[in-house]
């Protein structure tokens, strides 16, 4: 690219980042309208209308900013890094939008009409929504499929709200950047830019169009599957009129399946307290945290040892059936042993595939308890998943690397030296490079993990130890949605917008939104 050389005006560089965030906005903006018209099949016209003024002003923007800069240079890996860091911080922003207009548009006595009849509360959770900050909370927890959430009694939000937050999680599951890839089929190298930027390497197919079409499919294939047997477990198990089942199984099926966590019910999955719903629910948070293209390989081969081949899956499943033996004998110490093995079974799957359902009072747990499940969440499950995390092939990858380090000091040399990471051969050059990206992510990982942890210590009340924080500042970071009660809409504004913070750089894994620090005070180019 030349220096000197502008668009319309604006330099290149900035030119070519200004239109694919510009994709992406629009893309928002269907979404939106899509939601607006949820609002009015419910009858809810002064939500309906928050959505339709929100999808027009993202749509203005985001298409003015695409068609400007249609003529811009594609992408290269640092305005992919630029595009992804501060293409999902806008793309929060703007999905704010329907949450801070619906809560002005709504009087206090419309808002108070969705509150449940019979419900123990009489003011809805829309109004905390009026607080721009609570707002843009709830939209990034949505996106970054983290599932906290400001929303103190979900039942009182309105229906399309409610499914706004679903979809958020959804389609941030699999990934903004990898929608608007597969509907702008753009070739050449500039679509693989974006899908790398977006933390993501797999490949199922040569072409990174179809790559993202397929997983797509399988999303979707699985989001069916998951409704249906959902639905038959609240018709079961619970006292629901089929439509209200149907609604629920939808929203909760669609977040499952996404690791996102957020929830149509007042007390998460809590509020069912039922062990079927519980059951039916650990293989679709399992299935969000396996690798897409093991997916893939699965349902073409039509072999179920591919899970197993694989070493991700492998190692999700060993340390699944771990983390449960060893948090059930945590919380034997304070529950009896069928509750301890229920509540622990459900709640470390959900933390290490990075879901975020609640079936248990976790802050009623004891400090060891909180730890053991902070640990899953920051490691999370498989990458080219829908997980948060530091993800368990760089775990693993760490593992070996001190191991193969190690190993080096008793060996010449002039020895020629190899290693495995499942199914790759790596020679010392190859193993050291996978080793410093894996320990390099990582460590930048826990160091804001424990600065968060430091300052969110300091801004709760008494009530709330450091293990707490810990877990609180984990569980955003890793884009779970676990808490301890320390999120919600009385908490300090500072906490919550480091909150914020946490969310957005842990499912963009560190290093762009590093990138697009850099940029903001140096500029793009060197």
């Amino acid at each position: 690219m030349r220096q000197g050389h502008t668009i319309a005006g604006v330099p290149a560089d900035l030119a070519t980042i200004a239109r694919d965030i510009g994709s992406l906005l629009v893309m928002e903006s269907a979404l939106m309208g899509g939601s607006a018209l949820i609002g009015i099949a419910f009858g809810e016209y002064g939500v309906a209308l928050a959505f339709f003024l929100a999808a027009v002003a993202t749509l203005t923007i985001g298409g003015a900013a695409r068609r400007i800069f249609t003529a811009a240079p594609a992408p290269q890996t640092k305005h992919g890094m630029i595009i992804a860091a501060a293409g999902w911080l806008l793309t929060a922003v703007f999905g704010a939008l329907p949450f801070f207009l619906s809560a002005h548009l709504l009087s206090p006595a419309a808002a108070a009409a969705y509150v449940p009849e019979g419900a123990s509360y009489t003011a809805s959770s829309l109004r905390y929504f009026a607080n721009p900050l609570h707002a843009i909370f709830e939209s990034m927890s949505g996106w970054t499929g983290s599932g906290l959430t400001m929303a103190v009694h979900e039942p009182s939000l309105p229906r399309a709200l409610l499914w706004w937050r679903s979809l958020m999680q959804w389609v941030g599951g699999v990934g903004v950047i990898v929608l608007t890839v597969s509907i702008l089929s753009r070739p050449g190298s500039g679509s693989y830019t974006l899908y790398r930027s977006e933390a993501r390497k797999e490949r199922i197919h040569p072409s990174i169009v179809s790559t993202v079409r397929t997983v797509w499919k399988i999303f979707l294939g699985y989001t069916v599957l998951a409704v249906v047997a959902l639905f038959g477990a609240l018709l079961v198990s619970e006292p629901l009129p089929p439509a209200e089942a149907a609604w629920q199984a939808l929203n909760h099926a669609m977040t499952g399946l996404a690791t996102g966590g957020f929830s149509v019910t007042d007390n998460s999955i809590a509020t069912y307290d039922s062990p079927l719903v519980e059951t039916v629910l650990l293989p679709i948070m399992t299935l969000g945290a396996i690798a897409f293209p093991i997916h893939y390989a699965v349902l073409k081969n039509r072999d179920l040892r591919e899970l197993f081949d694989d070493l991700q899956t492998r190692w999700l499943f060993i340390l699944l059936g771990a983390g449960i033996a060893v948090l059930t004998l945590q919380n034997l110490q304070t529950f009896a042993p069928a509750l301890s093995l229920r509540d622990s079974a459900f709640q470390f799957v959900s933390a290490l595939s990075c879901t975020g359902f609640q079936s248990s009072p976790i802050g009623q747990w004891s400090a060891g308890g909180k730890l053991i499940t902070s640990g899953a969440m920051v490691l999370g499950g498989a990458a080219g998943s829908t997980v948060g995390g530091i993800k368990i092939i760089r775990g693993y990858t760490i593992v070996r690397g001190i191991r193969w380090q190690f190993s080096r000091v008793f060996l010449p040399g002039s020895a020629v030296v190899s290693t495995h990471i499942g199914d790759r051969q790596l020679d010392r050059e190859g193993m050291e490079r996978e080793f410093s990206e894996a320990a390099i992510v990582s460590l930048l990982w826990v160091l804001v993990l424990i600065g968060g942890s430091v300052i969110l210590s300091n801004l709760v009340g008494p009530g709330f130890s450091y293990a707490d924080a810990l877990f609180e500042v984990a569980s955003a970071q890793g884009n779970v949605g676990l808490s301890t009660g320390i999120t919600g809409p009385s908490m300090h504004p500072i906490a919550e917008g480091m909150l914020v913070i946490n969310m957005w750089i842990g499912r963009l894994e560190i290093i762009p939104v590093l990138v697009f620090t850099r940029s903001l005070i140096y500029g793009v180019n060197p």
